[in-house]
């Protein structure tokens, strides 16, 4: 894996990870495609509703169901094909990961707003593993204090980047849109959700320095930031 640091930034990059495992990523496409419940939720933000900018799903063990905007993200069972994915990550990290959520980005004007995944269900000490299936696009990092400039990280069809702690505590990432880009990106992120704290509402949390409230980053909105983006 190529490492990627930065103060406050462990990043893990592996290109065509899902090649190397012997996995044709069309067809893993196709498959997520037909076999999950894509949604697109309404989020309040400022007063007004929104869709969020791109389709989504939540995979997980039972309990770790988690709640933002006043709704319950509902459970998805795991199918047999994001099991074996869970499978071949957990032995290669040494992570034992008990929920997914998957974005598909129909095209480039699909996006991600500013933000962190710290929210109090999530684990801190685990890492985040993220796959992306299909178009490649510029995931961006930027610190939430301090001097560091803001960067990409370019991820195409089947590559694995793992966001390792603290990472979330001290820099923010986004999708921002690409109007060239017509082509559709599946992105899964694998994570660990602490079960005791599962069910709090993150929709009223304050965020830390210029962090986006996550139903902003949902609804695709960002606030000013004091870097470049």
């Amino acid at each position: 894996m190529i490492r990627l640091e930065r103060p406050g930034l462990q990043l893990r990059h592996a290109p065509a990870w899902l090649q190397q495992q012997g996995l044709p990523t069309q067809n893993l496409r196709a498959t997520l495609r037909q076999s999950i419940a894509w949604e697109q939720p309404l989020v309040t933000v400022y007063g007004k509703q929104h869709r969020t900018p791109r389709l989504t799903c939540w995979v997980a063990d039972p309990g770790c169901s988690y709640r933002y905007s006043g709704l319950v993200q509902a459970i998805t069972p795991w199918t047999a094909e994001l099991s074996a994915l869970r499978d071949r990550l957990q032995r290669q990290l040494g992570v034992r990961f008990n929920s997914l959520l998957l974005n598909r980005y129909r095209d480039g004007d699909d996006r991600m707003g500013w933000h962190a995944d710290d929210e109090p269900e999530l684990d801190p000490s685990a890492p985040i593993a993220s796959l992306s299936l299909g178009a490649s696009r510029d995931l961006r990092f930027r610190p939430r204090a301090g001097d560091e400039p803001a960067f990409n990280v370019r991820l195409d069809d089947g590559d694995l980047l793992v966001m390792d702690p603290p990472s979330q505590q001290h820099w923010q990432h986004a999708l921002p849109a690409r109007t060239r880009v017509r082509a559709e990106r599946i992105n899964l992120t694998f994570r660990v959700i602490q079960p005791s704290t599962a069910m709090q509402s993150i929709s009223t949390r304050a965020p830390l320095g210029r962090a986006a409230t996550s139903t902003q980053a949902r609804a695709g909105e960002t606030p000013s930031p004091n870097t470049s983006a």
